[in-house]
Parts: structure tokens; C-alpha cells; sequence
């Protein structure tokens, strides 16, 4: 067989795969990914802003770009918000400050530390998840995961003042609660510890599988911690 031939073949026997609903899923990712660059330069234009365009033009590339993902309605909700997130994103900032010795200021934090950039994504994905959106928010926090290696599942709830220090490896689940003044050290799991199994072998979704965290706890570099009944307090 030459190369014609298998050519020939292999466009004759592939047939497109469709997605469950029907739906062309092609430049979505793309899409969802600038529309998070755009919030992120809206809130911090001074920082993460590489193009220099002002916050209204920011914003209207991400309501746009994000306007070809989800709802109008969707979109609206949540650029409505964006400045109740950068708040909690300042407590965050605050947070890495206080916290790290090595930090010399603020600035320092949001252009360096990939706990700014997973957070950031986070912040803006649980909004959407919180929303019912589908597929964006794990897109969000996915793309995050992917640039700093830290993995936050957006459906997890997380308090205000959350520090993570170093980051890379830490991997907090869908389930996970976390309180306020949490700070988390690198190749930290917060995750499930067993699954139910359906009649099928399917695992069953949409339970808690994942621990909870209380206010002011500090998780050590390595820990593992998993089981939808665990609760870690601080002993302070």
C-alpha cells in the first residue's frame, strides 16, 4: 500500500465522531481561553494587561468570546460580578503577602506566583459552575492547571484569604470545602477516597467524595488528604 492508497483508506473508514448533543465543539476552548486572558486584564489592567487595551475593551472581548460559549444571560451574570471577584481575589493577593516571607510585594504575587493565576481562574470558573454553565468552568480551571500545575476543580467551594504557596502538584476536588485563611503548600491532594459503583460499573457522580477544610487550617508540602467524611479544624 503507498501512501495515496492509505490515504484513501483511511478517509474512506473514519467517520466523524459526534459529540452527545450534536453540537461543533470546534474553537470553544480557544474562545473560553482568550474570554479569561480579557477578565483578567480587566481586573488587573496594570498587571496581566500585555496588549494595553483599557477595561471596557476588555471587557467586551471577553463578554463577547464568551458569548459564542454560553448563555447572553450567562455572560451577563457573570462580568456583573467581576468586581465582587476581584475583591475576593485582593484577599487572596493579601493573603500570599502576609503569608510568605519571600514575597516583597504585591505586585510580586499577581505577576509571579502561579497560585494568582490558578485562583484567578478559579474564582471565575466557580461563578459559572455555581451558574449550571457546562464545560467552560472545567475549561477555566483546566487551562490554569495547565500553565502552573495546580488543579482546582471549579465546582469546590473556597473561602476568602486562600494562599498557596509554591503550588505545583496540589490538586483540590469537586466536593472539597475549604474555609477562609486556608494556606495550602505544594503536592497537597485534598481528594476522594473511594467511589460508589453503579449497577453499570459507572462510577456514581454528583455525591460527596471529597474532605472539608475548616477556617485558618495550614496544609503541609506531600499531604493526602481524602474522604467526603473527613473535616480537618485548626487547632487554634
Amino acid at each position: 500500500m503507498n501512501i495515496d492508497e492509505a490515504l484513501k483508506k483511511s478517509e474512506t473508514e473514519l467517520t466523524v465522531l459526534n459529540t452527545d448533543n450534536g453540537t461543533d465543539y470546534n474553537g470553544l476552548r480557544e474562545c473560553v481561553e482568550c474570554a479569561f486572558r480579557s477578565i483578567q486584564a480587566a481586573m488587573f489592567p496594570s498587571h496581566v494587561n500585555p496588549e494595553r487595551k483599557n477595561i471596557a475593551e476588555n471587557l467586551r472581548i471577553a463578554s463577547e468570546k464568551l458569548q459564542s460559549a454560553i448563555s447572553k444571560e450567562s455572560t451577563t451574570m457573570l462580568i456583573s460580578k467581576l468586581p465582587a471577584i476581584r475583591r475576593v481575589l485582593w484577599t487572596d493577593i493579601t493573603a500570599a503577602y502576609r503569608g510568605d516571607p519571600a514575597a516583597k510585594n504585591t505586585d510580586e504575587i499577581i505577576l509571579s506566583y502561579p497560585a494568582f493565576t490558578a485562583i484567578s481562574a478559579y474564582r471565575v470558573a466557580h461563578e459559572l459552575y455555581i451558574m449550571g454553565v457546562p464545560l467552560v468552568p472545567r475549561i477555566i480551571t483546566e487551562y490554569a492547571h495547565s500553565l502552573t500545575g495546580i488543579d482546582i476543580h471549579p465546582g469546590a467551594s473556597i473561602g476568602e484569604y486562600f494562599f498557596i504557596d509554591h503550588g505545583t502538584g496540589v490538586v483540590i476536588g469537586e466536593t472539597s470545602t475549604i474555609g477562609s485563611r486556608v494556606k495550602i503548600y505544594q503536592n497537597v491532594t485534598i481528594g476522594a477516597k473511594s467511589f460508589d459503583v453503579a449497577d453499570d460499573g459507572s462510577l456514581v457522580k454528583g455525591i460527596k467524595r471529597h474532605p472539608d477544610i475548616g477556617n485558618d487550617v495550614v496544609i503541609y508540602a506531600g499531604a493526602t488528604i481524602l474522604g467526603g467524611q473527613t473535616v480537618i479544624l485548626s487547632l487554634r
